[in-house]
């Protein structure tokens, strides 16, 4: 990508599969960073084609994982201060203003922060979610990649700084699921991989909290967290959320449900009569 002048000196890093029908949009929201990367992992769509058409630098790379690859993407930047963002992501103009005039009194000496953090704002079966733990949704995303880096479990990856995080007003647009079914199936994903994450912490199996925790789960989003003031979007939010935590208590009996059945000389008999 050439670093014309009238570009402002950060990096942006995008991580991608299969993002053909967002890639082009998130690219265009920070085209006035002088440097956008785009971290492929192995696309079959027009990901990679529309990257470079619309002037991202594309570097392929194998998914390691969440952390992992965009601790990797963040190491490929130009520039020390780098914007992460998600490829259903948008930089609205109000936000792109407040990175640059913050990050403008960073290097101007003016102000003194490792990140900066900002809410961010999800487009959802058409209409913007304001509750149930959806907005604000603060997240660090803009950091100095000098004293910043990514965590690395199976998901829910966090940008952890070393020094001050300064928070700014502007949201983030979040254009995740353009159905029910495709927040069904990437919460299917991510409840397989937190699990995956609870059994590398040690968690055993627990009856008492594959029945609490997703009860536990919806009151926290729909009455606590106020879901139920977005209306049937907030409780259809609610529930899957806490489907999506039964599911990943639930992966922790399968191993030991499997080999009962393995054992089981029902099952045995009957496999040995075919």
């Amino acid at each position: 990508m050439n670093h014309a002048p009238d570009k402002f000196p950060m990096s942006v890093t995008i991580i991608t599969l299969n993002e053909e029908r967002n890639i082009a949009r998130a690219i265009n929201s920070v085209g006035w960073a002088a440097e956008v990367i785009v971290v492929d992992s192995g696309s079959t769509d027009r990901t990679v084609e529309l990257a470079r058409i619309h002037g991202a630098k594309l570097i392929p790379n194998p998914w390691p994982g969440y952390g992992q690859q965009k601790n990797f993407a963040q190491q490929q930047a130009s520039h020390d201060w780098v914007l992460n963002i998600d490829a259903d992501e948008v930089v609205p103009p109000e936000l792109g203003k407040e990175i640059r005039d913050a990050l403008g009194a960073v290097f101007a000496g003016r102000l003194h922060a490792a990140a900066f953090s900002f809410p961010r704002k999800t487009f959802y079966l058409g209409r913007w979610i304001r509750h149930g733990g959806w907005y604000p949704n603060q997240l660090v995303r803009l950091a100095d990649r000098r004293l910043a880096r990514w965590s690395e479990p199976n998901v829910h990856e966090d940008l952890k700084a070393d020094g001050p995080v300064l928070r700014l007003n502007g949201s983030l647009h979040h254009y995740a699921f353009p159905s029910i079914y495709e927040q069904i199936l990437t919460n299917l994903r991510f409840s397989r991989l937190g699990s995956e994450d609870l059994k590398h912490a040690g968690q055993n199996p627990s009856i008492l909290k594959l029945i609490l925790k997703p009860i536990g789960k919806f009151l926290e989003t729909y009455v606590l967290k106020r879901g139920f003031l977005d209306g049937i979007r907030g409780f259809i939010i609610s529930v899957n959320a806490a489907h999506s935590m039964f599911l990943k208590y639930a992966y922790l009996f399968e191993p030991e449900l499997l080999k009962q059945v393995d054992q089981s000389p029902e099952i045995k008999n009957a496999t040995t009569d075919h």
